[in-house]
């Protein structure tokens, strides 16, 4: 058996390095993270109303660019100029940026680093110091030419928390930026088919007024021939300003969806000058969800704000396995090599020369509880995202199946609303024929027409609200994003963490 007389000098002090870590890795329980935890679970499917039913991929096959299914220039040229100029995507992508440098940030924690220096210094010595005569009392001029390297050994997985971190932080900013696209695509498409609606009222509200003007011409013949009365005419009369306040009502909706429009484009600067599509005109896009009754758990995956919300969730989880092993050493393997000489004229002689390597190991033992601090936060924030994550599903939840009930509503309203457009336009059919032939005064073609006109008004009203639900079913289901776009992302946040 060796005595630690018959080792050799450097066999020696390696042991002892090897005892003293050994020593100092049994301290550890001085500063442990036993008893805190994430105590939120993300929520179960069964109790967010989602059902394990899975929607065949035709059916809310949505291209990322859906509004061009409308067929109407206009629209595609409006969210393209949106798309391209609006300052809330340019945060979003300036957000991205933000992250993907903290990719970048957290990938070189774990690479060597290696650092030059050069010090020249002039120091008077003290007489009265540790440094001996001749230099002390003297005035010396002190130069150190020096590189340092360092090498965390990330034994126990900060680094590579830190960087899963940073990677979930930016996959969710990417479905953020995602979502904000989004949005902004169906907000500009609403506003563009609300004005659509209102130029439909206008033109109903502008053939009120004039079947009223006639009406009321027609009780002044009348009148005059000795067949009504003044009560008649101010009846007659009085209805016309209220249909002149109907079209201007629409005329200020008009001028408000255009300021939004302008806006929203990023035109403010500039009036608009949108041109009157015919309704005809405009494509419909098939509802393929009408007859679904449960939100699927599939489709959640499409909806950027739920992938947004589960990423930060991960992100978080990461930011709490990195707390825990700030509990654990910190080893590191540290080297320097330079020249270091009292007197500039030495500096790069050979006889200046100066190195050293070693490893060198941090452990904390008595911090205060800052340490356990940091992980009660860790977990608290956690906690947090995983409870945003189960809102955001259930808002998901929600507006999905607000829109489906939506939808069903209003093609069951069309239906009954058609049939009694139908039969207004026949009775109105009548009206005409009898008044033709001598059978009817044209007081009750006009009375005929009013109906027509109201159920005219109504079918306006469903056919807008009909798109503008669509549109917000689009929107609810993704939008168009889908498992390619994520991917996207990810090789996007992939081929940063590799640099």
């Amino acid at each position: 058996m060796l005595n630690a007389t018959q080792l050799s000098p450097r066999t020696l002090r390696w042991s002892r390095f090897a005892l003293s870590a050994v020593a100092i890795a049994s301290l550890s329980a001085c500063a442990n993270f036993s008893g805190i935890f994430s105590s939120a679970q993300p929520v179960a499917a069964q109790n967010a109303g989602l059902s394990a039913q899975v929607i065949p991929a035709d059916s809310v096959a949505l291209d990322s660019q859906w509004w061009r299914a409308y067929g109407d220039p206009q629209l595609n040229s409006l969210i393209d100029q949106a798309l391209h100029n609006n300052p809330s995507l340019r945060v979003a992508q300036a957000r991205v940026q933000r992250v993907m440098a903290g990719i970048d940030n957290a990938n070189a924690a774990g690479a060597p680093q290696l650092t030059a220096g050069l010090d020249a210094t002039r120091q008077l010595y003290t007489r009265n110091g540790l440094v001996p005569a001749p230099i002390a009392g003297s005035e010396r001029d002190i130069a150190t030419l020096q590189a340092t390297g360092s090498w965390e050994l990330d034994l126990f997985g900060k680094n590579r928390a830190a960087l899963d971190s940073a990677i979930g932080q930016s996959r969710a900013a990417q479905a953020d930026a995602q979502a904000a696209r989004m949005l902004l695509a169906s907000n500009v498409a609403r506003s563009y088919f609300q004005w659509m609606k209102v130029q439909g009222q206008l033109d109903v509200a502008q053939r009120t007024l004039a079947q009223r003007e006639q009406t009321r011409q027609l009780v002044k013949d009348r009148l005059q021939a000795g067949l009504d009365t003044q009560l008649e005419l101010q009846t007659s009369e009085g209805a016309l300003p209220d249909a002149r306040f109907q079209i201007e009502a629409l005329k200020e909706q008009e001028a408000l969806l255009l300021n939004s429009l302008a806006a929203l484009t990023s035109q403010q600067n500039k009036s608009l000058a949108l041109a009157k599509p015919a309704q005809a005109a405009i494509n419909s896009i098939a509802n393929a969800q009408t007859g679904v009754q449960a939100v699927p758990l599939d489709l959640l995956g499409r909806r950027a704000d739920v992938v947004a919300a589960r990423w930060r969730a991960e992100a978080a989880t990461r930011d709490m396995d990195n707390a825990k092993t700030l509990f654990y050493p910190n080893i590191n393997l540290t080297a320097f090599a330079g020249f270091s000489s009292i007197g500039f004229d030495k500096l790069v002689q050979s006889s200046s020369a100066q190195w050293g390597v070693g490893p060198a190991i941090r452990l904390p033992l008595f911090e205060g509880g800052r340490l356990r601090a940091n992980l009660k936060g860790k977990a608290a924030d956690l906690d947090a995202a995983i409870e945003t994550y189960n809102a955001t599903v259930a808002d998901a939840v929600r507006d999905v199946a607000d829109q489906l009930t939506s939808t069903q509503a209003i093609a069951r309203q069309q239906t009954e609303q058609q049939a009694a457009q139908q039969s207004a336009e026949a009775a109105y059919a009548i009206a005409v024929q009898r008044y033709e032939a001598g059978l009817g005064n044209y007081l009750n073609v006009l009375n005929a027409e009013t109906a027509v006109l109201a159920q005219r008004k109504l079918g306006v009203d469903l056919a807008g609200r009909k798109v503008d639900t669509q549109i917000q079913l689009i929107r609810a289901l993704g939008g168009g994003f889908s498992d390619a776009d994520i991917d996207v992302a990810n090789n996007a946040v992939k081929a940063t963490a590799a640099r």
